[in-house]
């Protein structure tokens, strides 16, 4: 489960992707007052922005080209200043990774529980996608497993034997066996590979 920190937020800093308006200098104070060191940049964010802490940006006018990662990429806490509930605004901001939102027009309520919110969720969503990376690295050098088990298992050798020859090699070459199941799917496909037909031998 993944840890809510709430701790003070001071010496962060804030980009704020918008248009100029009033509004946006009353967000600019509230997040001095909270501790945050605000910027703001129209119509796209610069290269250092990347460096930011969180990031806020207009959903109304906002479009994929302002930012300069992918969208859902953000690596950082992503805020959306949201004033038309239009279905394709609102959906576009969604993509865009908005981890919490701030509603239109803007005033000094709600911006510390937003940027708690959003470095919640972001957090959360990089935990995730740790988790699934880690359990598709799994499976993957499970199913090479498999694979390497089989090469042997095809040249006579039960399961049990070609698991064992398998365990064998990895401890020969000081190796974890999917790493030694990799190399050895790795060189069999080679050598079926070459022009003389020649195949690896895994007798």
């Amino acid at each position: 489960m993944t840890r809510i920190r709430t701790e003070n937020l001071g010496g962060a800093t804030a980009w704020i992707l918008h248009r100029p308006h009033p509004s946006v200098q009353g967000l600019i104070r509230q997040l001095g007052v909270i501790g945050l060191e605000a910027r703001e940049a129209w119509p796209e964010l610069p290269a250092e922005a990347i460096g930011a802490d969180f990031i806020f940006y207009d959903a109304d006018m906002g479009h994929d080209e302002q930012f300069p990662w992918a969208p859902g990429q953000s690596p950082m806490p992503m805020i959306a200043l949201i004033g038309s509930e239009a279905p394709g605004r609102l959906r576009w901001a969604m993509e865009m990774g908005a981890h919490a939102q701030l509603l239109k027009p803007m005033s000094d309520k709600g911006v510390y529980a937003a940027l708690l919110v959003a470095r919640s969720n972001f957090d959360r969503a990089k935990a995730s996608e740790a988790l699934i990376a880690d359990l598709q690295n799994r499976l993957s050098a499970r199913q090479t497993i498999v694979r390497a088990v089989m090469m042997f298992v095809m040249k006579g050798k039960t399961e049990a034997e070609a698991y064992d020859i398998l365990r064998q090699t990895a401890m020969a070459w000081r190796v974890t066996i999917e790493t030694a199941a990799e190399r050895l799917v790795a060189n069999h496909s080679n050598e079926r590979g070459t022009d003389d037909g020649r195949r690896i031998d895994l007798a």
